[in-house]
């Protein structure tokens, strides 16, 4: 006779950014809480479902045929219930929430998000609900876990645009700078930049120094190397930025507000913040006389259908959550531990950001085939 489940009814949600593999993930939660004979409820558009009541009933069928799919059938948003608009105010729902997830006999809730969604489950744990949240981003940048899924996909994008823009580049002889995303990690450039040859990488976690990547760029023409690719994740900053006390960087932040904010008169030129990729190339093409372009891959990288390696990922993921349910296992988000899912207390990944380590092997490896980083190493 089959063991009773100590979890009878779980919500499922999806939140912050979209990527590859969420319907995966939710397929693979949902057969697993199934199978072990948990009742499953799908919540619409992230926490703003659950403030809002709107839940839907998952079954085999309804998850089957998905894993393939990219985007999320539960939909998403990035929606705090702490900070939640409503109408013209933005108020704390926080106790709405956990008495709606209540309200309908939900003994635990799967949260399937990045760094905000883990902080968002936290805090939905504290107020009373049970959780279990499993990590999601394509910037790689999630603690404790070696990876999360939705990364692999999108490096498997990136480094195919980047193989493009070989052709392209080599045919004009020009200088291509590929923007990507990462937010404040360089794990996605980094990545995509060494398996697609990129001959520059900067990433935020070393700030660069425009004179060194030039001195590149004129050492590769020197060596009849008559093109170059420099992937730059979004977060990247010079030393210059780098440097800046916090006062200096407020009082920048406080300007790009400002001239945001102004209203544009008839007459005037409209002011556009000139972009991380448009500057670099504009910079680098003064100070080389090279031609140079730019290329910002944007949600492009969110997109699709996910990899193989996601679906695994996103199935081990899965099912390991449903195990735990069954067993009444929570707060916890499950990791990735070498090929195993492990469980690991919320409190020690919510709201920590993991970068690239300064000694990190696929630093060293770029070095090793004359990858310039941005800086003299």
């Amino acid at each position: 006779m089959a063991r009773k489940p100590k979890t009878k009814c779980i919500g499922i949600l999806t939140s912050g950014g979209d990527c590859p593999g969420l319907n995966a993930a939710i397929r693979g939660v949902a057969k697993a809480a199934i199978h072990h004979g948990i009742k499953v409820l799908g919540v619409m558009d992230g926490f703003r479902g659950l403030v809002e009541n709107r839940f839907t009933p998952l079954d085999d069928a309804q998850v089957s045929g998905i894993l393939t799919l990219g985007g999320t059938l539960l939909g998403t948003s990035r929606d705090k219930p702490h900070k939640m608009p409503m109408g013209d105010q933005v108020l704390d729902m926080t106790e709405v929430a956990v008495a709606n997830a209540k309200a309908q006999q939900i003994d635990c809730l799967v949260c399937l998000g990045g760094n905000g969604t883990q902080k968002n489950a936290l805090r939905i744990q504290k107020a009373g609900l049970n959780v279990l949240t499993l990590p999601k981003t394509i910037d790689n940048d999630v603690a404790v876990t070696d990876v999360s899924f939705g990364f692999d996909t999108a490096m498997n994008i990136a480094t195919d645009a980047i193989d493009r823009l070989h052709t392209t580049a080599t045919s004009h002889h020009r200088v291509i700078v590929c923007e990507l995303m990462g937010h404040k990690a360089g794990w996605l450039a980094l990545g995509a930049g060494i398996a697609g040859g990129a001959d520059v990488v900067l990433i935020p976690e070393i700030p660069y120094d425009l004179n060194v990547v030039a001195e590149h760029l004129i050492e590769r023409r020197k060596h009849n190397k008559r093109f170059s690719i420099i992937a730059v994740a979004e977060g990247a900053i010079s030393k210059a930025e780098a440097s800046q006390t916090d006062e200096e960087k407020e009082k920048k932040k406080k300007a790009k507000k400002k001239t945001a904010a102004r209203k544009h008169k008839p007459g005037e030129p409209h002011l556009v913040q000139e972009s991380l990729d448009s500057r670099i190339a504009r910079e680098l093409q003064q100070m080389t006389g090279l031609e140079a372009r730019t290329t910002s891959l944007g949600h492009v990288q969110r997109g699709g259908s996910p990899s193989a390696r996601d679906r695994l990922l996103c199935t081990l993921l899965g099912t390991m959550a449903g195990r735990l349910l069954a067993e009444g296992h929570y707060n916890h988000m499950i990791a990735v531990k070498g090929t195993q899912a492990v469980p690991v207390p919320l409190e020690k990944v919510a709201g920590i950001i993991k970068t690239v380590p300064h000694d990190h092997d696929w630093l060293k490896s770029a070095m090793l085939v004359e990858t310039c980083l941005g800086d003299h190493r």
